[in-house]
């Protein structure tokens, strides 16, 4: 996902600095003939070029700004319990279901900025979220928000990805 935050926004500052020359170039003399290309050359040294005219959109998204989608919480987790290194574990479907090994089995999921937050039938509801450069799983009392203060933070660590026939 990095590699692709970078990618976009190098295009992006490329494509800016075309368009910049093009405009120069337009005032002070005729355009060449001929189709525009813009090339890409990344760290590795390995190039791709880029025809404008296949070219709709470019956006600039800062990996701040980078929102996580569904597919990145799809799949099992290992969690803690809040209490004396104990952990559990959520599984996370695409259908919205969410199964745990720990209280109420069974919740629904959706996923809000980034994170993706679980609300269980017994009224807890748990959220994980991306903090850095990991996921940790903050466990809410029933009754409470997840704007509000949490009941526990603990480490939250992806297993697996889920199985095309649902059985994770």
């Amino acid at each position: 996902m990095p590699k692709m935050i970078k990618t976009a926004c190098a295009l992006g500052v490329i494509i800016a600095a075309a368009c910049c020359a093009s405009a120069y170039a337009q005032e002070t003399e005729p355009a060449p003939e001929g189709p525009k290309t813009l090339v890409i050359t990344f760290k590795d040294g390995h190039q791709q070029t880029f025809s404008m005219s296949e070219i709709a959109k470019v956006e600039y998204v800062s990996q701040s700004d980078a929102v996580l989608g569904q597919d990145y919480f799809l799949g099992k987790w290992e969690v803690g319990t809040g209490s004396s290194n104990g952990s559990f574990f959520i599984t996370l479907e695409s259908d919205g279901e969410a199964s745990k090994t720990l209280g109420a089995s069974h919740g629904i999921w959706t996923v809000e900025g980034n994170e993706a937050r679980i609300s269980w039938d017994d009224g807890w509801h748990d959220a994980i979220r991306k903090v850095g450069d990991k996921n940790e799983k903050f466990a809410f009392y029933p009754g409470t928000s997840f704007n509000d203060n949490p009941n526990n933070v603990t480490s939250a660590k992806k297993l697996a990805p889920p199985v095309p026939d649902g059985t994770n």
